[in-house]
């Protein structure tokens, strides 16, 4: 009876030393401070959205997948950018279209 008993002491004091060195090289399990409501880690330049801005895009993942208020004002932002650059194609081209017809 006293070597189980000596047995289930010692292993106690190895998961104690193993759980105290993890909770020394693995940090004391901190977490970092929530966002602020209505803010996002996800980051976009203020103007001139490129391909490779939308590549880099990673959007924060919550229980049920991403966080849909930043995929929505990614959306929203990307939306916006086309539009401004169609409107601007639009802008060049019906400007052009009178200087062709007077060669």
């Amino acid at each position: 009876m006293t070597t189980a008993l000596f047995y289930l002491v010692i292993m106690l004091l190895v998961a104690a030393v193993v759980y105290l060195l993890a909770a020394v090289v693995f940090g004391r399990g901190e977490e970092l401070a929530p966002l602020a409501p209505g803010t996002s880690p996800t980051r976009l330049p203020a103007e001139d959205l490129t391909a490779e801005d939308l590549r880099a895009v990673r959007f924060q993942l919550v229980l049920r997948g991403y966080k849909m208020s930043e995929v929505d004002w990614v959306l929203r932002r990307a939306g916006a950018e086309i539009d401004q650059l169609r409107a601007r194609v639009a802008e060049l081209e019906a400007g052009r279209a009178p200087a062709e017809e007077r060669s």
